[in-house]
């Protein structure tokens, strides 16, 4: 196998071994004027070269036999796809270079050269961590005995026996006072009959009506003594079982308390530079956070180790790139060998901190895509107005841009009333879009949406050729907490999102579907055509599942609904630019 070449002046710095292609690619394309801003970026050539070189030379080989799930005969166990970083330095002599590193653990490994270390290593044998996370090994081996003790076990079980007997004798006796005073309401009329009419005198009836009233009473003493009984027996029990309860909820304080305070002590060890020498922790950095607690997993993430190694070895950072090694993973969108920007929930907190004082390349985000494009009318009366929203526009506005599709028909129909927006379409989808004049017209054409009754169709040019020739993709969607927008496929959380595909054209190693959306979930068509248990093929230019071109290749093409006022049926067409 090839080895990597590594520097003498240190054991993490990597040189590019392919000359030619090196000094071609630096030729060609020069180092950028600024850092890659690691949020939304197309990888610089350099971080691509690196990135086949550390691919080639050692993923492929993978000497630590990580399961990433790319080789079905030699890999063991669970299957655990990897994100990998390449950071492109110079070093303190002025080589140009780059170094390299993996999110998270590596074959249950921090430490694996040429990969640049964790900021802090908390596998370290003779750690704070590892003597204190003991302790809260050791209670929570306590809990564990305390829970499977056979006394908790029976205390409980007796309870919920004493407690359904006790209800089921308790109802036996309600029922039993309901019957006798059925009964003697019964026998009272027919003395009051028999008073009536003679058959028995005065004193016979007031000695009947005592007794009916000493049953009444002694019914009602049965029930509170049973009620009494049963309620001592019950708390004999529940004051035992309550005894095993608080121990094991004083172990569960404890461990609370002493991972809390681990917690804490190991945040404040992830220690994050900048090129303006500010070191902050994470407890600091995630100060501002809702819950001001760091999400777990936070610091382990490729790029701040990167930039990390490259501060304090005094490296000049030029660029850098993520992409995923090995087979998707369940939930989330991860094609093999595809670069990924850095996630917002874990790194974008340390990241803001650690390119503070650089030259980063423009956040997209803060840049209208759409402020040149135009919005074409393709229908217009007096109740509503389709348009063809042309991509990168925003359907309504959003925090950082106001330019959408709301405000330009808000300044082209003034006299409008109510919300206009009838329906949304994601900002790089183009397509045709429903626009109510009237509050009215809004109320009933909106209820045809959530009645479902508007018939909807989206043509998609995908990355690959299905084998059939359509097909149903029920995935749950929900967000990503650690990195919104992105959705995730979640069986647990997720909300019913169901998609009809139907083949219109192949082309190549691409192919044109149609696309039929049974429900309207965030992304959802862009998820069922990327996600390996959909069609597993993403949309060409998906920035977000895919790899992003010119455009996303997603085009709302057909749509048919009832007129709002008239009622009478109408169907719109329109082509895409891709088609």
């Amino acid at each position: 196998m090839s080895v990597f070449l590594m520097s003498v002046n240190d054991p993490c710095f990597i040189p590019f071994s392919d000359a030619m292609a090196f000094n071609n690619t630096l030729a060609e394309q020069g180092l950028p004027e600024s850092f890659t801003f690691p949020f939304y970026y197309q990888p610089h050539p350099l971080t691509i070269l690196a990135a086949q070189q550390l691919q080639q030379v050692l993923l492929e080989a993978n000497p630590w036999e990580h399961n990433f799930g790319l080789d079905s005969e030699r890999d063991r166990g669970m299957v655990i796809g990897k994100m990998f970083g390449v950071l492109v330095v110079t070093d303190t002599l002025g080589q140009l270079g780059f170094l390299a590193a993996f999110s998270g653990k590596l074959a249950d490994q921090n430490i694996l050269p040429p990969f640049v270390p964790p900021v802090f290593d908390m596998l370290t044998h003779d750690s704070f961590f590892s003597h204190e996370n003991k302790q809260i090994n050791q209670i929570n081996l306590s809990i564990s005995q305390h829970e499977a003790n056979p006394l908790l076990a029976t205390l409980t079980a007796t309870l919920a026996a004493q407690q359904h007997q006790a209800e089921n004798e308790l109802e036996q006796q309600r029922n039993a006072i309901v019957e006798g005073r059925k009964q003697r309401k019964l026998q009272r009329e027919q003395a009051d009959d028999a008073l009536a009419q003679a058959s028995i005198n005065d004193d016979s009836h007031k000695t009947l009506s005592i007794e009916l009233s000493r049953q009444s009473v002694q019914q009602k003493h049965q029930l509170n003594a049973l009620k009494q009984q049963w309620q001592t027996q019950i708390e004999v029990t529940k004051v035992a079982l309550d005894a095993l309860a608080q121990q094991i909820k004083k172990l569960k304080q404890q461990r609370k308390q002493l991972s809390n305070g681990l917690q804490k002590k190991l945040f404040a060890q992830y220690q994050f530079l900048n090129t303006l020498g500010e070191a902050r922790d994470l407890n600091d950095i995630f100060n501002d956070a809702p819950n001001h607690l760091p999400p777990a997993g936070a610091g382990e993430c490729a790029a701040p180790k990167l930039l990390q190694y490259a501060f304090t070895h005094q490296f000049t950072p030029i660029a850098m790139a993520e992409f995923w090694w090995g087979s998707s993973p369940k939930s989330e969108i991860k094609q093999h060998k595809n670069f990924y920007p850095a996630c917002h929930g874990k790194c974008r907190p340390i990241l803001t901190h650690m390119l503070k004082g650089m030259l980063v390349d423009d956040d997209p985000l803060l840049i209208n895509p759409g402020k040149d494009q135009h919005i074409d009318i393709i229908y217009q009366d007096d109740a509503m107005v389709i348009i063809n929203k042309p991509a990168e526009l925003l359907s309504v506005p959003g925090k950082n841009i106001t330019d959408s599709v709301f405000s330009r028909m808000q300044q082209q129909f003034p006299n409008a009333t109510g919300p206009l927006i009838v329906h949304r379409l994601d900002m790089s989808t183009s397509g045709l879009m429903v626009i109510a004049l009237t509050k009215e017209a809004n109320k009933a054409l909106q209820q045809q949406f959530i009645q479902r009754s508007v018939t909807k169709r989206y043509i998609a040019l995908i990355e690959g050729v299905p084998s059939q020739d359509e097909g149903d993709i029920s995935l749950p969607l929900r967000v990503d907490l650690d990195d919104r927008p992105k959705q995730l496929v979640c069986y647990e959380h997720g909300k019913h999102a169901e998609t009809h595909w139907q083949v219109y054209q192949r082309q190549g190693q691409r192919t044109l579907v149609y696309l039929y959306p049974k429900t309207g979930r965030t992304h959802q068509l862009r998820m069922h055509c990327a996600h390996h248990d959909g069609l597993h093929m993403p949309i060409v230019g998906d920035d977000l599942y895919g790899v992003a071109t010119n455009r996303l290749h997603l085009h709302a093409q057909y749509l048919s609904l009832n007129h709002p006022v008239s009622g009478k049926e109408m169907v719109f067409e329109i082509k895409a630019d891709f088609e």
